[in-house]
C-alpha cells in the first residue's frame, strides 16, 4: 500500500517529534548523571572540610539530597527511553504479536494516565511551596520550590518520553516490549 503525501508527512513530522523527545530524553540523562557527579564532589568536600579541616558543614548535606533527588526524577525519561524500568515480560511473551500490542498499548496508556495524576499532585505541591515562601528548616534555609521544581518537571519528562513511546508503538516504529513478532 502506497503512502498518500499527507500520510508521508505525517509519518515524517511524527519521526521528528519522537526523535526530538529521545533528545529531550538523552539530554535529561546527562543533566542527572552531572547532578550525581556534583553530588560525589560535594560529598568529599564535605568530607574533607569536616574530618580534615575539623570544621562544620552547612550546606552540603542538604545540597547532595536535592540533587540526588532532582538526578532521580530527571533520570527518568532517559531510563524510560533505555527501556531501562524494570519489565517483567512473561506474559508480553507468551502473547500473539497483536494482543502483545494491545497489551503494550494499555500498560503505556496505563502509565500515562498515573504518571499525570503524580505530576498534577507533584506541580500543586511545588506551586504551594512557590506562593508561600517555605524554606527549609535548616542553618542554610534554602527556598524549597527550588528542589521541589524536579518533581513536576521529572513526570512531565517521562510523560513525554512515554507519549512518544505509544506513538512509536502506534506507528509500527517500535516493537510492543521491545520483543520482536514470531
Amino acid at each position: 500500500m502506497a503512502l498518500t503525501r499527507d500520510d508521508a508527512a505525517w509519518r515524517r513530522s511524527a519521526d521528528v517529534l519522537i526523535r526530538g523527545i529521545g533528545g529531550i530524553s538523552i539530554f535529561c540523562g546527562w543533566i542527572a548523571a552531572g547532578m550525581i557527579l556534583a553530588s560525589v564532589v560535594i560529598t568529599c568536600q564535605m568530607i574533607f572540610v569536616r574530618f580534615v579541616l575539623g570544621q562544620s558543614t552547612i550546606w552540603q548535606t542538604e545540597t547532595v539530597i536535592y540533587l540526588m533527588i532532582a538526578a532521580t526524577m530527571l533520570g527518568l525519561p532517559y531510563v524510560q527511553k533505555l527501556r531501562g524500568h524494570v519489565n517483567v515480560d512473561l506474559l508480553p511473551m507468551w502473547l500473539r504479536p497483536r494482543p502483545r500490542k494491545v497489551l503494550a498499548v494499555l500498560v503505556l496508556v496505563a502509565g500515562i494516565v498515573v504518571l499525570s495524576v503524580m505530576a498534577y499532585h507533584a506541580y500543586d505541591h511545588w506551586q504551594t511551596a512557590f506562593q508561600r515562601g517555605w524554606r527549609s528548616s535548616s542553618v542554610w534555609g534554602p527556598p524549597l520550590w527550588i528542589p521541589y521544581l524536579a518533581l513536576p518537571l521529572g513526570f512531565a519528562l517521562f510523560i513525554l518520553q512515554m507519549l512518544a513511546d505509544l506513538l512509536a508503538l502506534l506507528m509500527g516504529r517500535d516493537t510492543p516490549f521491545g520483543l520482536e513478532a514470531e
